[in-house]
């Protein structure tokens, strides 16, 4: 079981994408799911998480443009970014600790999705 990240592409300064974290496999769920991001020549840095106690933590730089959300049902995590900026060009990689239908836990990182924004 591994997770996917995909929703990324091209857009314009000021414009949205929705990103996309599923799980490859059948699973019972997630914890803690968290959207990171890596952009050239810098550390990987949290973009935004939900908590196992249901709050959200973002990132000063994404506050207010960004919203982490996720559909039990679909087992996906998503982002939804908008007024995006061309600073928030990165690869973004989702993360979570995944929960087995047999109930083991591991750590999951999802394989990075390009988001690029132009000027």
């Amino acid at each position: 079981v591994q997770l996917q990240a995909s929703g990324g592409g091209l857009v314009q300064a000021g414009g949205s994408l929705r990103l996309s974290c599923a799980a490859s496999g059948s699973i019972f769920g997630f914890i803690g799911p968290g959207w990171y991001r890596q952009a050239p020549g810098k550390q990987r840095e949290l973009v935004a998480q939900l908590t196992s106690g249901g709050s959200t933590n973002y990132a000063d730089s994404v506050k207010g443009r960004f919203t982490i959300s996720r559909d039990y049902a679909k087992n996906t995590v998503y982002l939804q970014m908008n007024s995006l900026k061309p600073e928030d060009t990165a690869v973004y990689y989702c993360n979570a600790r995944v929960v087995t239908t047999t109930g083991a836990f591991f750590d999951s990182w999802g394989q990075g999705t390009q988001v690029t924004v132009s000027s």
